[in-house]
């Protein structure tokens, strides 16, 4: 007779190595072990070598989950960007990541790729697993996400932007004055007649903002504006052809263009090359974002360079301090407020 009957099932967790046994076999109390994960500095580096040698050799994956009810609270941070594929946010990204794992937190990530409907839903998904703390990009939500924020029990910051009238935490720069400062370079150096070019992604908010800085500048020169708008469903580097070609055939074509972003502005200077059109003899070029690419073009690419890093760094230390992981600087700093550098290279 052959039993058919299912096999027990393992009961969960059953055949995982748990904190005693790695306590035991480095000879440790449990709370040793503990502190190695939550509070490492606490730790003495022999122990700390000596536990991170059980924890490789026995396999042990502590649970996170189980440790945060019991605490109340995790030690996952998580995080919303736009745009996890493009250099932009790259910094941001690490120097966050990197900064909380010294403290023995760790990075969960969501990219919105410009959308406040898949921001809102990245944020209630993040939500429900009761994370340390919130961090969003820009203070372009939707209405659902800002009642989730309102209501949400844990740190808040909203980096790459600066709105002090706000509740979350403010680490970031006025996209506005990145616009009037690259609009205003280029009046100084003479151009007149100045394009902007919007990002090939419709809900770039910012960048609309750094756009409305430019008309400010432009309109206080008794200047007149251009912008123009991608059409079609493009990639960057596309979009910035279509608006170099199309600005470029205008009965009276600018002197100088002022792209939203350098992946913008590389693929219009690509189609000027290959249009035979000189830089910056014929049109300027003024980017955004110094990608890493924007120094080795030819010519190489004028561009305003962001404090990625230093967001990125600063938004974890705040999040580390809120969290009370870390000690605050004398006066908790809710507001802070960083500098943009404009870079002037061949381009312009």
């Amino acid at each position: 007779m052959i039993d058919t009957a299912d096999p027990p099932r393992k009961r969960r967790g059953a055949g995982r190595v748990i904190q005693d046994a790695v306590a035991r076999h480095v000879g440790v109390s449990t709370m040793t072990v503990s502190r190695y994960f939550n509070q490492p500095d606490q730790v003495s580096d022999d122990h700390r070598q000596r536990i991170a040698a059980a924890v490789a050799e026995l396999g042990y994956v502590p649970n996170l989950v189980a440790g945060g009810l019991a605490s109340a609270k995790g030690r996952i941070v998580a995080m919303v960007v736009p745009n996890i594929s493009g250099p932009i946010f790259a910094d941001t990204i690490q120097g966050f990541s990197d900064t909380l794992a010294q403290h023995g937190y760790q990075l969960l990530l969501a990219s919105s790729y410009f959308s406040s409907e898949q921001e809102e839903r990245a944020i209630r998904a993040f939500l429900g697993w009761s994370p340390a703390a919130l961090v969003v990009t820009s203070h372009f939500h939707s209405e659902a996400t800002e009642k989730m924020l309102a209501a949400a029990d844990i740190p808040l910051i909203e980096t790459w932007d600066y709105q002090p009238g706000r509740a979350p935490i403010q680490i970031g720069f006025s996209h506005h004055e990145v616009g009037v400062t690259g609009a205003r370079y280029l009046i100084e150096r003479g151009y007149r007649s100045i394009a902007f070019v919007l990002n090939s992604a419709a809900g770039d908010f910012s960048a609309q903002e750094r756009c409305a800085g430019y008309v400010q500048a432009l309109e206080e020169a008794g200047l007149s504006t251009q912008i123009f708008t991608p059409h079609g469903d493009l990639a960057p580097f596309e979009a910035g052809k279509q608006a170099l070609t199309e600005l470029m055939q205008c009965a009276e074509p600018p002197d100088a263009i002022f792209f939203a972003n350098d992946n913008l502005a590389a693929g219009g200077l690509l189609a000027a090359q290959r249009a035979g059109i000189g830089i910056p003899v014929d049109c300027a070029m003024l980017g955004f974002g110094d990608y890493p690419f924007a120094e080795m073009l030819m010519p190489s690419l004028s561009t305003i360079k962001p404090p990625a890093l230093q967001i990125g760094v600063l938004a974890a230390e705040r999040v580390l301090q809120r969290l009370g992981v870390i000690g605050a600087d004398e006066v908790f700093q809710r507001l802070n407020l960083l500098e943009c550098r404009l870079i002037g290279r061949e381009s312009t």
